[in-house]
């Protein structure tokens, strides 16, 4: 019988490009979790297999519905679960910290309780973030040669990120509690084609795409350019997330998964701009609504402990991760899209 594997949050871009990896490279039947009014645009070279139940289906279920999520992995009862469903953007977490908080803990919460009691055996991925790291000081940085280890302190910088802290311990009590084999993941930041466009790299790349179509001034306007990143790409983070459930996977565990490529926002920015016939005409101006009340920062991962453990490593460069976000944004400008300019 052919494994299962349950996705949550399949429609997000890191659900989608799991999606893609899995019918790709494994012959699992794929199942995602979906709410009613969650947008299809992500999946939507999906949609004839999924109408054709084409090793790929569509569940619904909410986070915040324990009802939905017990109906949901008693229907699939999967072999794999990949936790990915969150409300996953910092900056309104800040408007909505209660709904963040719900929707992340005790969405989690509600998860891991459903598997408990209808597929104690899955195999489980629960997708914490480096956001639960926070502001780490260049001292404590310096203790740690420089990058994040996994035993760096917590010191999260938005309800988010408390939510995110929270999603982790919750993984790690479950699999510590029950003997459920659940592992945690702190994803840095990735990236790549359908990346919401409230973060960073993909607003900028959409401002430039519409700037190039005439459909904005040439003004891209931004938040903190100062913050470091060290940036990975969406599909080898879905790889990632697969040999975690696949090699050797040890229940409680937890890892960072990032890239290699580190620099500020402002040279991501720079390096965007860089790749569009309009680089000579394009300026950039501060906006105060795009700066956040506390900032992550020097956000650069030490991720050896993942790789000694499964042979992960990142192999797309930053250069083309940035290039076909770039090219994603230009695709939909092309179709007509309209857009909220945020």
């Amino acid at each position: 019988m052919k494994k299962k594997a349950f996705i949550t949050g399949i429609t997000g871009m890191v659900g989608s490009h799991l999606a893609d990896y899995l019918v790709r490279e494994t012959d699992w039947e794929v199942y995602g979790m979906y709410r009613w009014r969650s947008p299809l645009d992500n999946i939507r070279h999906l949609i004839n297999d999924i109408n054709s139940k084409n090793r790929i289906h569509l569940v619904y279920g909410d986070l915040r519905d324990a009802i939905s999520i017990d109906n949901a992995v008693k229907e699939v009862l999967p072999d794999y679960v990949f936790h990915l469903a969150a409300q996953s953007y910092p900056k309104t977490s800040f408007t909505a910290p209660l709904d963040t908080l719900d929707t992340n803990i005790q969405g989690t919460t509600r998860v891991l309780e459903a598997l408990k009691n209808f597929a104690p055996n899955a195999v489980i991925h629960v997708c914490a973030s480096s956001e639960v790291f926070g502001r780490v000081s260049k001292e404590k940085l310096a203790e740690m040669g420089g990058v994040i280890n996994e035993e760096c302190t917590f010191h999260p910088a938005s309800p988010y990120a408390i939510s995110k802290v929270g999603t982790d311990l919750v993984g790690r009590y479950y699999a510590q509690a029950f003997g459920m084999t659940v592992m945690t993941t702190r994803m840095f930041t990735h990236t790549g084609p359908r990346r919401g466009d409230v973060f960073a790299e993909s607003t900028f790349a959409k401002q430039i795409a519409m700037i190039e179509a005439g459909l904005l001034p040439p003004v891209v306007k931004v938040g903190n350019l100062d913050s470091l990143r060290t940036f990975a790409d969406v599909r080898d983070a879905v790889r990632a997330y697969y040999m975690l459930v696949t090699v050797n996977p040890i229940a409680g565990e937890y890892y960072n998964i990032g890239g290699t490529y580190t620099c500020k926002v402002g040279e991501m920015l720079d390096y965007l701009i860089s790749q569009s016939k309009m680089k000579d005409q394009i300026k950039i101006e501060i906006d105060p609504e795009r700066l956040r009340p506390i900032d992550a920062d020097l956000q650069i991962p030490d991720t050896s402990k993942f790789e000694r453990h499964s042979g992960w490593k990142p192999e797309i460069p930053f250069e083309k991760t940035m290039t076909d976000l770039l090219d994603y944004w230009r695709e939909r400008v092309a179709r007509g899209e309209k857009f909220l300019q945020r």
